[in-house]
């Protein structure tokens, strides 16, 4: 991680990579996710599932998208925040098809939702502690004024809480984004990371020729988490290096795949 990236993500909670994905692995990851959404739900493997926009565990679907858990581009970002003790929880793959209605999502965070305890963003020795967030590699453009990701900029940092009226009652049902919101618009292939503490919401998607399709890779400590959340038939197609990843482990259990600094699947 660089002194330029941990400072931005201290400042804003959040950062964008741009072209973290090369040509290759763009193209085998977005056919990869065109072919679980095509595919019919009753045809799906068994553990994989269609709930409204959500394709379930959709990380697992294709070692095209389950590579882009360890990417070089994310992985000693994620061994840092975790302190080198990294759990990936769960992987959705999200898709905003045109011409499907949605909604926007309200403005949300994990201390708002589950508690101030639930995310932490700290410093120590130098290097950042988050242990609570999300990394989003995108497969789709998203430009300004078609919708997508909101980020209440350094909300990550309040010490109060937002008062319920502010920005609407937290609805972004809005037709501008208002002051102190970005609208975070990545690239095919651009990653973006945020940490659970800020606050963040999405505009309903506005195109009607094109589609947003990001996955939603959520990362916790290797300590937190409860069991289940990925089905054990789904936990079957992984390759050890991912099924260590997603596996809970005891506060000073150093995992094999922490010492390596790139990750290759060994199947």
């Amino acid at each position: 991680m660089t002194s330029e990236q941990r400072y931005w993500f201290d400042l804003t909670g959040y950062l964008h990579i741009p072209k973290a994905l090369s040509a290759a692995e763009l193209t085998a990851a977005q056919e990869a996710a065109q072919r679980y959404i095509d595919t019919p739900e009753h045809e799906l493997p068994a553990g994989f599932g269609v709930d409204d926009k959500r394709y379930l565990h959709g990380f697992a679907f294709d070692k095209a998208l389950e590579r882009l858990a360890f990417h070089p581009s994310i992985w000693s970002i994620i061994k840092e925040f975790t302190n080198n003790r990294p759990r990936l929880i769960s992987g959705t793959l999200q898709a905003n098809l045109p011409g499907v209605a949605n909604e926007a999502l309200h403005l949300h965070c994990a201390r708002e939702d589950y508690g101030y305890e639930s995310s932490r963003v700290e410093t120590h020795d130098g290097k950042l502690f988050c242990d609570n967030f999300a990394v989003f590699p995108y497969l789709d453009d998203v430009f300004p004024g078609d919708g997508g990701l909101l980020a209440l900029v350094g909300s990550h940092k309040a010490q109060f809480q937002r008062p319920p009226e502010m920005y609407n009652h937290g609805d972004m049902n809005v037709d501008e984004v208002p002051p102190g919101i970005a609208n975070i618009t990545p690239k095919a292939g651009d990653m973006v990371i945020i940490t659970e503490s800020l606050t963040h919401a999405a505009l309903a998607w506005k195109p009607t020729d094109r589609m947003r399709r990001i996955l939603v890779l959520r990362y916790h400590l290797q300590t937190q988490g409860g069991a289940g959340g990925i089905p054990p038939e789904v936990i079957e197609r992984l390759s050890p290096e991912t099924v260590e990843l997603i596996s809970a482990a005891r506060p000073m259990e150093r995992k094999n795949i922490v010492n390596q600094e790139s990750v290759e699947l060994s199947e």
